[in-house]
């Protein structure tokens, strides 16, 4: 990305309601533009484009990769995101190591079931389609 200012690339899943609305903050508050915002969940998405992150690893849990190249997952993806747009403290006590581990739990219990929780279809099931509508775009 010529003259880009970016830092993150953050893999966020476009058709999650709550994923959306983070990522709506998260644009909204980046002034800066450290964040770039790629939509697994599009048709085009490439994961030889990002870091070969498959669409089902970005589906089962939230990535973010650094310009440096670092993949990062899981709650560090907010830690890294909020402080680059300047909500770091928001963060901040969950880089303690009681509450880190807690915290760290707490998001695996969710992105475990945020599909069902939002109301989609799992994980196997989404990627199915996907891998059908491949297939059937490119036999039209």
């Amino acid at each position: 990305m010529t003259g880009s200012t970016w830092q993150y690339t953050l893999l966020y899943d476009g058709g999650c309601p709550l994923c959306l609305r983070e990522v709506r903050f998260l644009q909204r508050r980046d002034r800066q533009n450290r964040i770039q915002f790629v939509d697994i969940d599009a048709p085009d998405y490439d994961p030889e484009r990002y870091a070969g992150i498959s669409y089902e690893q970005a589906m089962g849990r939230i990535h973010a990769i650094r310009n440096d190249g670092a993949i990062l997952q899981d709650v560090e993806v907010f830690r890294q995101l909020y402080t680059a747009i300047g909500l770091g403290w928001i963060y901040a006590p969950t880089r303690w190591s009681l509450l880190r581990s807690l915290i760290d739990w707490v998001y695996s219990l969710w992105a475990d079931r945020r599909l069902a929780l939002t109301g989609r279809p799992d994980l196997a099931t989404l990627a199915a389609n996907r891998q059908c509508s491949d297939r059937c775009q490119v036999s039209s």
